[in-house]
């Protein structure tokens, strides 16, 4: 459930305090913050943050797309690590086997001949097959 418009966007007041005070620096150094659920505000943007994922710190450029949305949304929690190994090996596969000059072009240019396609037949007990 989305917050009430008439409460406006969730800003941690210690983050504003900090935000106040970095503004006015010609040189301002990354915020470091915990605050996650925070809302990005117009006077964000420009200013660097440190947002923490729950392990390390993330460091974050605030744009002006960025307004509107939570502090958290850019800093995930979760490594992804890749698929197995074996899911690895048929994706590779795959994309050899679909690649142009591959599969007939090398067996034509090896010698061996393409046997043609036999029709399917159909089943007995089936409508298609009267």
């Amino acid at each position: 459930m989305s917050r009430s418009v008439w409460k406006g966007p969730f800003v941690d007041p210690s983050l504003l305090k900090k935000v106040e005070k970095v503004k006015n620096q010609p040189n301002p150094a990354p915020i470091k913050t915990w605050a996650r659920k925070c809302t990005i505000i117009p006077e964000f943007v420009g200013l660097s943050f440190l947002i923490h994922n729950g392990k390390k710190f993330i460091p974050i450029k605030i744009s002006d797309e960025m307004v509107g949305h939570k502090l958290g949304e850019f800093s995930p929690t979760r490594q992804f690590s890749g698929h197995t190994p074996a899911d690895k090996k048929a994706a590779q596969e795959a994309s050899t086997d679909s690649a142009p000059g591959s599969g007939a072009a090398k067996a034509a240019t090896s010698g061996a001949t393409a046997a043609p396609a036999a029709p399917a037949k159909a089943k007995e007990g089936s409508k298609d097959g009267k």
